[in-house]
C-alpha cells in the first residue's frame, strides 16, 4: 500500500515501441505545436491590438485564444519528451501538475464556450438592447469569473485526489489524468466520485441547458426574421458551434476512454482519442475564427500585406 505522497514516479504503459519512428512523431508532434503557438499568439495580439476588435465577442475570443495557448503549452512538451524517451515515467509532483492542467484547460474552455453562447443570444435575439446587457464591466466581471471559478473547483479536486492511497502507479494512458489515478487508490473514492457527479451534473448540465437554451431562441428568431438577421446568426453562430460540437466529440471519447474498458480498440486509436480534445481545438479554433470572422480575416490580411485597415 503507497501513500499519493510517497509516490515516487507514475509509469505510462500506453506508449510503445516506435523504434525510429518515434523522431518522425516528435517532428509531427512538434511542427503541430510550433502551429497552434504561431496562430493563437497571432490571433491574440491581432485582438489586443486593434481596437475595432474590442467588442464582447472578440474579447471572449481573445480568452478563448489564451486557453488554447495554455492547454496546448500543459500537454506538448511533456508529451515531447516522453516520445523520445525510453522510460515513460514521471514524478508525481509533475503529474499532478499536468493534472490541473489539463482540467483546469477543458473546464474554462467549456465555461467560454458557454459565455459565448450567451453573448451571440443576447447579440441577435436583443439586438437594440445587447450593449446595455453585455457592457464592459460584464465582460471583464464573466471573463474573470470563468478563469478563478475553474482554477478553484480544479484545485479542490486534486486536493482530494492527492491524499488517496494507492496501490499501483501504472497510468494506461500517455498523460496524467485525474480519474486515472482515482483508480489506483487502494480504498473508498466515494467522495472524489460525489465530488465529480455534482460539478457534472450541476454545473456541466447548467452549462449545456444554457447553451441548449441560447441557441433555441436563435434558432427562432431566425427563422422568424430578416435575411439581414439570419446572415448575422449564421456569420458569427457557426464558428462558436462548430467549435464547440468539436469539444464535445473529444471530451465525450475522453470521458468513455476513461471510465470505460477500452482494452478492444486498437492502442493508436486510443492514443489518438486521448489526444484529439487537447490538440484539436486548440489548432481547430484559430483557422476556424480567423477564416469565418470577416474583422479577424480582413485585419489579418491587412498585416500580411502590409496595408491599412
Amino acid at each position: 500500500m503507497i501513500n499519493s505522497t510517497q509516490v515516487s514516479h507514475f509509469a505510462f504503459v500506453a506508449y510503445f515501441d516506435t523504434g525510429v519512428f518515434k523522431y518522425l512523431f516528435f517532428i509531427i508532434a512538434m511542427s503541430l505545436h510550433v502551429l497552434i503557438v504561431c496562430t493563437n499568439v497571432l490571433l491574440i495580439a491581432v485582438i489586443c491590438m486593434n481596437r475595432s476588435l474590442h467588442e464582447p465577442m472578440y474579447l471572449f475570443l481573445c480568452s478563448l485564444f489564451v486557453n488554447e495557448l495554455y492547454g496546448s503549452t500543459g500537454l506538448f512538451p511533456f508529451l515531447l519528451v516522453q516520445i523520445l524517451s525510453d522510460v515513460h515515467t514521471v514524478s508525481a509532483p509533475l503529474c499532478f501538475l499536468q493534472i490541473f492542467c489539463v482540467h483546469f484547460y477543458g473546464s474554462v474552455e467549456l465555461f467560454t464556450l458557454g459565455v459565448m453562447s450567451y453573448d451571440r443570444y443576447l447579440a441577435i435575439c436583443y439586438p437594440l438592447h445587447y450593449n446595455e446587457h453585455m457592457t464592459s464591466r460584464k465582460v471583464a466581471i464573466l471573463t474573470v469569473f470563468v478563469w478563478l471559478y475553474n482554477a478553484l473547483v480544479t484545485v479542490v479536486m486534486i486536493s482530494l485526489t492527492f491524499p488517496l492511497q494507492l496501490c499501483g502507479n501504472i497510468i494506461n494512458k500517455v498523460y496524467c489524468d485525474n480519474y486515472s489515478v482515482v483508480k489506483l487508490a487502494c480504498y473508498d473514492t466515494t467522495v472524489n466520485n460525489v465530488y465529480g457527479l455534482v460539478y457534472l451534473f450541476t454545473v456541466i448540465l447548467g452549462l449545456i441547458i444554457l447553451i441548449i437554451y441560447s441557441y433555441m431562441k436563435i434558432l427562432r428568431v431566425c427563422f422568424s426574421g430578416s435575411k439581414q438577421t439570419r446572415q448575422k446568426a449564421v456569420s458569427t453562430c457557426t464558428p462558436h458551434l462548430a467549435s464547440l460540437l468539436n469539444f464535445s466529440f473529444g471530451a465525450f471519447f475522453e470521458i468513455v476512454q476513461s471510465r470505460f474498458n477500452m482494452n478492444g480498440v486498437p492502442n493508436m486509436l486510443r492514443i489518438f482519442l486521448s489526444l484529439y480534445w487537447l490538440t484539436c481545438q486548440p489548432l481547430f479554433n484559430p483557422l476556424l475564427y480567423g477564416l469565418k470572422m470577416s474583422k479577424i480575416r480582413i485585419i489579418c490580411k491587412s498585416l500580411a500585406f502590409g496595408k491599412r485597415v
